[in-house]
């Protein structure tokens, strides 16, 4: 399916889940929108339109249940909208409303709403990337977004999308990682993190670890996730490290990565926690499970 099917196709799926749950009124004004965008192509148009949507769309969270998100997918692979708010659904509608045929003029649009919006407009831009038009040409706009200091700006590139693990080259793909590990971000939400997994990352990755143990300070549990698939003697020694620790979620993170790991001396370790080896080849314990209880100690802490 080409680019531009996508983004017809999502348009009329994120209308249909909005007519759910949004007012009525609020739907015919956006409805209208759409209508006015496509049909006079004017950037005004859309920046207008793109600012009022809070007026009439809040930012509660858009229920999608298993056939609906099973439809996401099928219209663009890893199409995830359940992390989405209705705002931010409408925003998008809006957006892939604008006439596509003039390619010079929906990069200069979406150029201004992209160097012009605020944190919860850039949110809304950043998350529609896997179904916008052009998607080879917006890999450096996808990049950009990942420099800010703006939580909610990088989980939308980074969290639930497929766009980076796409479009990204190496380095730019290890850069989000490394920074999603520095700013604690759940990395199993990274789509196709095992498919991306490399040896620059994982000795990133590493140095990154050295450093914050030299520091007196730990490291997020999944970071480990990327270490598994190039495990050898020298990072052995960090994986004991990380055994000999207290913090039971660690020793789990680290025997998974034992687990995932194609080297014969890592695997020996499991036998050594017999119980967490039986959670982990069981599925109790995976990197889901990991990041979502790691999350859980940061709102604690």
């Amino acid at each position: 399916m080409s680019a531009h099917n996508v983004t017809e196709q999502a348009k009329d799926y994120l209308i249909e889940l909005l007519s759910h749950q949004a007012e009525s009124d609020s739907m015919n004004w956006l409805k209208s929108q759409c209508k006015e965008i496509n049909n006079s192509a004017k950037a005004m148009k859309l920046f207008l339109a793109f600012g009022k949507a809070s007026k009439y769309f809040d930012k509660s969270t858009l229920r999608l249940n298993h056939a609906q998100a099973k439809e996401a997918e099928k219209i663009r692979k890893g199409f995830t909208p359940s992390a989405w708010d209705k705002l931010q659904t409408a925003r998008t509608v809006l957006i892939l409303s604008f006439p596509q045929q003039d390619e010079g003029l929906w990069f200069k649009t979406m150029n201004q709403l992209f160097e012009t919006g605020d944190m919860q407009e850039l949110k809304s831009l950043y998350a529609a990337l896997p179904i916008y038009p052009f998607q080879d040409k917006l890999t450096d706009r996808a990049i950009e977004g990942l420099r800010t200091n703006m939580t909610l700006v990088f989980d939308a590139v980074a969290l639930d999308n497929p766009y980076p693990s796409e479009y990204f080259d190496e380095r730019a793909w290890n850069q989000m990682l490394l920074k999603a590990v520095f700013m604690q971000r759940p990395l199993f939400l990274i789509q196709n993190a095992d498919q991306r997994s490399n040896e620059n990352l994982a000795s990133i990755l590493i140095d990154f670890a050295h450093e914050k143990w030299a520091a007196g300070r730990n490291v997020m549990p999944e970071l480990w996730r990327y270490v598994a698939p190039f495990l050898d003697d020298s990072r052995l020694k960090d994986i004991e490290k990380v055994l000999n620790s207290a913090d039971m979620l660690e020793k789990q993170a680290a025997l998974l990565a034992c687990h995932q790991s194609s080297f014969p001396k890592a695997k020996a370790y499991l036998s050594k926690y017999p119980a967490i080896q039986k959670d982990i080849e069981a599925g109790i314990i995976n990197w889901e499970s990991i990041g979502k209880s790691f999350a859980e100690t940061l709102i604690k802490n």
